[in-house]
């Protein structure tokens, strides 16, 4: 009696009872089989394994992240339903400031994962093998070519359209349902040139399928030494500076969000987990709920000026 009175205090019950009582459901705004999928289902073996409480992917690509979000915005704050962030949480808001997004007061923090390399890749039917190559060619045919993404306010669409804006070239944009999707279109030729994750893209390049032009990160990939950063042919390109990481609804007690914190801070630092995200040049970068609460707020603000700067909303 005295166990059920306590459990009928408010604030009392949902902070004290163990956790996880119950499956838990990641939503994440990518496709299955993507590299953000992959990382994902990589990190919650691990903590399932460890809870002993089945953690289960919610994949819900489409409308910039909106769909996953507004999902996990709307679910009780219990830690039961997470939000796996992806770029698109950041940038679609900054390209789309007028379109009903969930706003980011409606989360709060559990902790950052890291950070993706991105790579500019063309199919080899093009004939090219460097950036300026590429470039050149691109603007003797402009319209021609067609550059693929996975949708409007992805990180993969902002590298692209920055890199079209600074180099001059006018392109075809087509978006598609997932990563996969458009590397087997670049492939084929179907579309030109994208920009992707190395996950996806680092199979490919090594069995000459892709010509990697060059990654978006500052520094060159340890994985493909030889492929120089964007930023050495255009001074002017910057990496968005958006990360991967876990949110939950406002609400949630801070006990849970510390828990649920600290478990994924273990499961990054795993030996065979860094083996497999350096091996495809993921920046490993954990932090406090309360840090990563700032860094959401900071990648918001930063997106925002660069897409403006990038000609790609009105001021």
């Amino acid at each position: 009696m005295a166990g059920a009175a306590l459990a009928a205090l408010p604030g009392v019950s949902a902070a004290q009872q163990a956790f996880p009582a119950k499956p838990i459901r990641l939503v994440s705004a990518t496709a299955p089989g993507s590299q953000p999928d992959g990382i994902a289902r990589l990190l919650i073996q691990k903590m399932s394994a460890q809870w002993g409480k089945p953690i289960i992917m919610d994949n819900r690509n489409g409308g910039g992240g909106l769909l996953a979000s507004s999902a996990v915005a709307k679910a009780t704050p219990d830690g039961h339903t997470l939000l796996y962030v992806l770029p698109n949480f950041v940038i679609s808001p900054a390209l789309y400031p007028n379109v009903a997004y969930p706003p980011v007061r409606e989360f709060v923090g559990i902790g950052q994962i890291g950070f993706s390399t991105n790579i500019l890749v063309a199919t080899p039917a093009l004939g090219v093998k460097t950036v300026n190559d590429f470039i050149a060619l691109a603007k003797s045919q402009p319209g021609k070519l067609i550059i693929g993404s996975t949708g409007a306010g992805t990180a993969g669409h902002l590298s692209g359209t920055r890199f079209n804006f600074l180099a001059g070239i006018k392109a075809v944009a087509v978006a598609y349902k997932g990563g996969p999707e458009v590397m087997i279109e670049v492939i084929s030729a179907r579309c030109h040139y994208a920009v992707s994750t190395m996950g996806s893209a680092l199979p490919f390049i090594k069995e000459g399928k892709l010509v990697p032009l060059g990654v978006t990160s500052p520094k060159r990939a340890s994985v493909l030494p030889d492929v120089p950063s964007l930023g050495e042919i255009q001074p002017e390109f910057q990496q968005s500076e958006t990360s991967h990481g876990l949110l939950a609804p406002v609400g949630t007690p801070r006990t849970i969000l510390n828990q649920i914190s600290r478990e994924l801070a273990r499961v990054l630092d795993l030996p065979d987990i860094k083996e497999r995200l350096n091996g495809i040049s993921f920046v490993i970068a954990p932090s406090t709920p309360e840090a990563y609460d700032k860094i959401v707020r900071d990648q918001m603000s930063v997106i925002s000026r660069l897409v403006i700067a990038a000609g790609l909303r009105a001021k």
